[in-house]
């Protein structure tokens, strides 16, 4: 370990100020700082503490520290929605060059809850096609 240099309660006062709010203003909290300080290479007995002490006096952390003003309470079960029960469907392609079984669109279907997600490849996008897809998709998506 390196050797650290012990300060006086007045170039401590100094050092929190600089470290906590000074060139970068980075607002870290107590043991974080605490912590630079050491590996800086300062030290004093009570230095923890101190830094802790600091930073709830800092009124910049106060107003845009992230606190939490609910009291605890328990939790509330929330239904969970069917499964496949949305689905997002999309087509890619023209593909170039062709695959070898010639198609050159790819029909995808997501579903957004599970993130299930079911590909085909065909030669031509049509209504039928699409059709014929979205029935093969919701047939193995619910006797899976």
């Amino acid at each position: 370990m390196m050797l650290l240099r012990c300060v006086d309660a007045k170039e401590a006062e100094l050092i929190l100020q600089e470290v906590h709010g000074g060139t970068f203003e980075t607002h870290m909290n107590g043991h974080s700082m605490a912590r630079k300080i050491l590996r800086a290479g300062y030290f004093w007995m009570i230095m923890e503490n101190d830094c802790c002490k600091h930073v709830r006096k800092c009124q910049k952390c106060q107003i845009y520290a992230d606190n939490i003003n609910v009291s605890p309470t328990a939790l509330n079960v929330l239904s969970v929605p069917w499964p496949f029960s949305m689905l997002g469907i999309d087509v890619i392609g023209a593909i170039k060059p062709k695959a070898s079984n010639e198609h050159r669109f790819i029909l995808v279907a997501i579903d957004y809850f599970t993130k299930w997600v079911e590909a085909a490849s065909y030669a031509n996008v049509t209504r039928k096609i699409v059709a014929k897809f979205i029935r093969k998709v919701d047939l193995q998506i619910w006797n899976s």
